[in-house]
């Protein structure tokens, strides 16, 4: 990454309301956007997935309440650089938006100098929207009874965790958990989280750091035991787990965030203006309350606010990557 780049974003992070001021003056939104346009919101994931589900929540309301046609573009593959790649070589006009994830974060390290495009470079932040913690799951079957137990069994042995896959969200908990602990864990990566999830459940595998959608429901139906939640409160949903913080371990906070990035040519005016309108649109009670029932938290912050926290979780799970020695599949 060259200096001026890591200026530049360090700028977006620090730009105050003076001048905010100025750039709207010399970037106005007078006719943006364009009533009946086409606005593409690329999704570098399968559709139904959780960034796919938020993303078409706060589309169909900026449609709503812009008059423009919002288009969701699924484009996964890559390690979920396929689509960062196009909309980072998409005009900066307003009318190409991007969903990205902790696994953009984490690709900034792990496709570094690989990668057709820089994510700091060549795409800037609007919006964060939400977030959805992981939970620690152990086969309903297993000796493992609590968070403690987990921690002494590790050190005792090498415990088999799965993943959908190396550098995904819950290979990174994983690696973190082992670093804080000072433990170590067999890590097998596998095509999606629900493979991994079956193995854990026929007893294949040790534990898993799970996104919270993919493993609840197992939770509830008595097929897996939730030993700690990665949050940082607990979660409605299992009101009975602990959090990682309550057990001692308040390093181990992680949550598969979604936020939005535009291509780096969008002038400063229209990102504010994008990024003011989706987090009204993600705090609103009736998006909010969709939201939460799919697992997230609401954790909403304009472009400035969440350029701060992606450099910071660039930086977090750089150190973690190095550490491991994690390479993309």
């Amino acid at each position: 990454m060259q200096r001026r780049d890591w200026m530049r974003w360090a700028l977006w992070s620090a730009l105050g309301s003076g001048a905010g001021s100025t750039a709207l003056a010399q970037n106005p939104v007078n006719g943006y956007p364009k009533a009946g346009a086409t606005l593409r919101y690329i999704v570098p994931f399968p559709p139904g997935g959780l960034t796919d589900v938020v993303a078409r929540l706060v589309g169909q309301q900026l449609g709503a309440r812009w008059g423009v046609n919002v288009v969701i573009d699924n484009k996964p593959g890559g390690g979920a650089q396929i689509g960062a790649d196009a909309a980072a070589k998409s005009p900066g006009d307003g009318y190409t938006l991007l969903a990205i994830t902790l696994a953009h974060a984490a690709n900034a390290t792990l496709f570094k100098g690989r990668a057709a495009f820089d994510l700091k470079r060549d795409l800037r932040p609007v919006a964060l929207l939400a977030g959805s913690p992981m939970l620690v799951v152990v086969p309903a079957a297993s000796p493992i009874k609590d968070f403690k137990d987990l921690v002494a069994q590790a050190h005792q042995r090498p415990l088999n965790t799965g993943s959908s896959g190396n550098g995904t969200p819950p290979h990174l908990t994983a690696e973190l958990f082992a670093d804080l602990t000072q433990t170590s864990l067999q890590h097998i990566p596998y095509k999606g989280g629900a493979p991994s999830l079956t193995d854990l459940i026929g007893g294949q595998l040790d534990v898993i750091f799970s996104n919270f959608p993919e493993s609840i429901a197992h939770v509830k139906a008595g097929k897996l035991r939730a030993l700690a939640i990665t949050s940082p409160h607990r979660h409605p949903q299992v009101p009975e787990v602990p959090t990682t913080a309550e057990l001692g371990l308040p390093q181990l906070q992680v949550e598969n965030w979604t936020g939005i990035l535009a291509p780096a040519s969008t002038p400063d005016a229209i990102v504010d203006k994008l990024g003011a309108e989706a987090v009204a649109i993600i705090q609103s009670p009736e998006v909010a309350e969709r939201a939460r029932a799919q697992g997230f938290r609401i954790d909403a912050r304009g472009p400035r606010e969440f350029g701060s926290f992606l450099n910071a979780e660039i930086e977090r799970w750089a150190r973690i990557i190095s550490a491991s020695r994690i390479q993309p599949d």
